[in-house]
């Protein structure tokens, strides 16, 4: 046996390219096994997808019987399988369903929301058990009518289940939906049928190990909802008791009687009439949206609306002359056209602030509001993959309404013709801010960052520039329009009717109280990780004092809008 082996050593030894030859296609027929194996891994794990556990005791046997054949795959093969994601059966308590159910949803046409069990079949997504949300299943999204109908965003880059979960449930909403593996749909009710588990196949573009979807495919999450400062019933949000308008009809164009009414069917009847508001009337159901007619500025004691529904005990259901107003699931789409300036301007708004001062909301609103894209000094990815399309212009492209910025020297502020500048608590924009650098736009920066150098390292550098910011835009700029970020929020319909007159732009009443409707945009943080402990030492608070009284003398001086007296020292 030496000799022959000696005799081919001896031969591809005077002949070394025959033997690089022989190395090349010994590593070509393995490429090829391993490409097979990995096929075959792959279809039968595939195969296992939507068995019963008592046909997967079955395979678990039969595999035990044909180990040899599975060694003969190769190793490789064996990690093809072990890496695809398997099925998985779910028969928690949460998903039995009596036959009182089963009539139930006979009789609810278009509602399948109940229609849990058939979506869970055959699931292979990873369930999420924590106390925040349940898995229901895949279903079927149509462009023209949604499965969920409430408000939707989406994330190009890092979208993840929870995240998508995390801005529904903060908005109030029962259903989260992912779907293309990068849109976050949310919704009360699913209005639509399931599909396949199969067909949501599309991983999380921010997180892999997830699925998010398919195309026209959403995987849909039941949520838990968090304790909310505003009052909802469901996903509905209470706004309050209103003096009946004057013109009914025009106000609230859809109407109908309801025996037994309640504010579950007044809500349903106006989400089903694509309506942002559901008004209660005693047995009447209104629906429409905020006009002018019927702005909801006027708000009423609400002792003038106590009557109790029929069809609900602890609920009110308003009279003729004072209405029970919640706000519906639906997006109320008056306000969400936008677009680049039709003609190029030279003239160059600027939309300045302090980092952390409300910069990217009030882009959200000055675009809602307008209708045209706002601008950037800068270039921020991931607001371009969130809507904000002038992010990617260069800032002098004279396509966008104004542009933001940060910069506080001279020469940068004199570049531009006139400037909006947003002014914040410095308190709350530190904090903002120093969440913004550590957890992203809307994350958080975690406890060790809060309680390390970092945190009083920030402080000593970004306190002083919040006041120097604000001094040297009033110092050097041409024309200033201040708006706090405080009075923004308190009355956002004059604060941003303000603006958009010193945008030089004709006012929309409508788009402005479809606005109001949905101010937050994708950039709120959720408020549901705040810290137990003020961060600030007395001496940060002494220094940050002296800063914010030396801003409003600033302000006095110069006849301008002073700091609110919410955070202003005594």
């Amino acid at each position: 046996m030496a000799r022959p082996l000696l005799k081919i050593q001896r031969y591809f030894r005077r002949k070394p390219v025959r033997f690089f030859s022989f190395i090349l296609l010994y590593l070509t027929a393995g490429s090829l096994l391993f490409l097979h194996s990995g096929i075959v891994g792959n279809s039968s794990s595939r195969a296992s997808v939507g068995r019963d556990p008592s046909s997967a005791k079955a395979s678990a046997a039969s595999g035990r019987t044909s180990l040899a054949d599975a060694r003969a795959q190769g190793i490789m093969g064996r990690v093809f399988k072990g890496t695809h994601r398997t099925g998985r059966s779910y028969r928690s308590s949460w998903t039995k369903r009596t036959s009182q159910d089963s009539q139930d949803w006979a009789g609810r046409g278009g509602d399948y929301t109940s229609n849990w069990n058939r979506a869970l079949k055959g699931r292979y997504a990873k369930d999420l058990e924590d106390g925040r949300a349940k898995y229901i299943g895949c279903y079927i999204d149509d462009i023209q009518k949604r499965a969920l109908r409430g408000v939707s965003f989406f994330d190009y880059k890092k979208m993840t289940v929870f995240r998508c979960q995390d801005n529904c449930a903060e908005r109030g909403y029962l259903y989260s939906g992912l779907e293309f593996g990068a849109e976050c749909y949310c919704g009360h009710k699913i209005q639509a049928p399931n599909a396949s588990d199969s067909e949501c196949n599309m991983e999380c573009k921010g997180e892999k190990s997830n699925v998010c979807g398919g195309a026209n495919r959403l995987s849909i999450y039941r949520l838990e909802l968090s304790q909310e400062s505003a009052r909802r019933y469901g996903s509905a949000i209470f706004k309050g008791c209103f003096h009946r308008p004057d013109n009914v009809t025009l106000a609230l164009p859809v109407s109908a009687v309801i025996h037994n009414m309640s504010v579950d069917k007044c809500v349903d009847m106006c989400t089903e009439k694509e309506s942002s508001l559901a008004v209660l009337a005693g047995d009447r159901c209104l629906c429409g949206f905020p006009t002018p007619q019927f702005s909801l500025h006027e708000l009423e004691n609400e002792d003038m609306c106590l009557h109790r529904c029929n069809g609900e005990e602890f609920e009110s259901c308003g009279n003729d002359e004072y209405f029970v107003v919640y706000q519906t699931q639906v997006q109320d789409n008056r306000c969400m056209d936008r677009r680049f300036l039709p003609t190029r301007t030279k003239k160059q708004i600027a939309l300045a602030s302090f980092p952390g001062a409300g910069n990217t909301w009030a882009r959200h609103l000055i675009e809602l509001a307008t209708g045209f894209y706002t601008g950037s000094y800068y270039f921020d990815g991931s607001l371009y993959n969130k809507g904000f399309k002038g992010e990617r212009d260069h800032w002098r492209s004279g396509r966008t309404i104004c542009i933001k910025t940060h910069e506080s020297g001279k020469k940068e502020i004199e570049s531009f013709d006139s400037g909006i500048l947003m002014i914040r608590n410095p308190y709350k924009a530190l904090m903002a801010e120093f969440n913004r650098k550590y957890g992203g736009h809307i994350g958080f920066a975690s406890q060790a960052h809060w309680r390390g150098k970092e945190w009083p390292e920030f402080v000593k550098n970004y306190a002083p520039w919040w006041a120097s910011h604000t001094t040297d835009w009033l110092s050097h700029g041409k024309n200033v329009h201040v708006v706090h970020f405080e009075d923004l929020k308190g009355d956002l319909f004059s604060g941003l009717k303000g603006m958009v007159l010193f945008l030089g732009l004709e006012v929309s009443e409508d788009r402005l109280l479809c606005v109001e409707g949905q101010k937050d945009g994708n950039f709120k943080r959720s408020g549901l990780r705040k810290l137990e402990y003020d961060p600030y030492t007395p001496e940060m608070r002494a220094s940050i004092d002296e800063m914010i009284k030396t801003v409003d003398t600033v302000l006095k001086k110069r006849n301008l809008p002073r700091i609110p007296q919410d955070y202003m020292p005594s």
